[in-house]
């Protein structure tokens, strides 16, 4: 990618950007559900693992509309929809459960054609193009170079079939970066009693891995979207319905208010990755991370990232030396391999983080 096509790509982004998502930064949004470390859900088509999630946190078909036309309202006799995200403190993953009735799944063919959860996620809310389709410089580049080194980049699109016909891969990753599909960027487990061509309910549980840089040469030169609480970042799927005529969809029933949101990262929905809820929550839990910010001086930066209301920090830095500051910095006289304890106390209780030699300086 020269770099005149870069400046112009992100001079149209940024324009994208601020007439898209951005909009949408002092709405509420939708919420994604922190899971605990304890309490991870098993890709294994048993979905009692998200029993946990609040109803607050679904995204229900009410939410959607049919951007087609082909339906002035929901039927929910022909097409029922209810989708959960979730994810996980320090797992750069988004996990989604999906159910859905359907009167008519239609899932018999190899190709495109087959009962579609599309999903398009935009880990940093880079916005902008990101399928050939919408390529800037059509004249400079061509379709099939832009799919093979723009597509799919920043922001990555699934086309998920719900389900697949057998023998056929679960989902299409919409450009060249296939490894996307694969262990350990994403899993899939379904549970569904009808054939094609029959009525009833799919359950089907999944997670993704986003990425800020999915680069088309393959995991080791990409760049996860690191995820943390309070991040916001751009969601949105479509689910496209189709029944007995083969000659197009039923529906193609779209969580964005714009159609093209498939290839324009820019017409996301706003999603916040949420902290544990209360009950998940122990009232004061003790949690430290350093760095070693000069070798030769053995200076070491200690921060501080416990939870709940505290009032008093006590740092033991296993030399004899102490500090009650909150973010303590700490000059080992000694070079070895240090016992650190933080001890912190509130109102609502009190408790102690201890990590053995992490700290180490010479």
């Amino acid at each position: 990618m020269n770099t005149t096509y870069k400046t112009l790509l992100a001079a149209a982004a940024a324009l994208c950007f601020a007439t898209g998502v951005q909009a949408q930064v002092n709405a509420p949004g939708f919420k994604v559900f922190q899971f605990p470390a304890n309490q991870i859900p098993r890709i294994d088509g048993e979905f009692s693992d998200w029993d946990i999630v609040p109803d607050s946190y679904a995204v229900p078909i009410d939410e959607m509309w049919d951007d087609s036309r082909k339906h002035q309202g929901i039927d929910r006799s022909t097409l029922d929809i209810t989708v959960k995200v979730g994810w996980v403190k320090g797992l750069n993953r988004l996990y989604f459960y999906y159910e859905a009735y359907d009167d008519f799944w239609d899932f018999d063919q190899m190709g495109l054609r087959n009962d579609t959860f599309e999903i398009v996620v935009d880990g940093d809310l880079s916005g902008g193009p990101h399928i050939e389709q919408f390529r800037h410089n059509p004249e400079v580049l061509e379709p099939m170079e832009s799919y093979l080194s723009f597509q799919n980049v920043h922001a990555q699109n699934y086309h998920i079939f719900t389900p697949p016909a057998e023998g056929k891969d679960w989902t299409m990753v919409w450009g060249n970066q296939q490894w996307l599909k694969e262990l350990p960027y994403a899993n899939y487990a379904y549970d569904y009693k009808f054939s094609h061509g029959e009525s009833g309910k799919l359950r089907f549980e999944f997670y993704i891995t986003p990425f800020d840089f999915a680069s088309p040469e393959g995991p080791a030169k990409s760049a996860e979207s690191p995820l943390y609480e309070g991040k916001k970042i751009g969601l949105c799927w479509a689910v496209i319905d189709y029944d007995a005529d083969k000659r197009g969809n039923n529906g193609f029933w779209n969580l964005s208010k714009h159609h093209t949101m498939y290839g324009q990262a820019s017409e996301q929905r706003l999603f916040t990755l949420m902290p544990l809820e209360e009950q998940f929550r122990k009232p004061v839990e003790a949690q430290w991370s350093f760095t070693v910010v000069d070798m030769d001086q053995r200076l070491v930066s200690f921060r501080d990232q416990s939870s709940g209301k505290i009032t008093s920090w006590k740092w033991d830095f296993g030399d004899g030396e102490t500090s009650t500051e909150q973010h303590p910095h700490h000059i080992y006289k000694q070079p070895g391999k240090y016992v650190v304890t933080l001890y912190v106390d509130g109102p609502d209780g009190k408790a102690r983080r201890c990590k053995v030699w992490d700290v180490a300086v010479k």
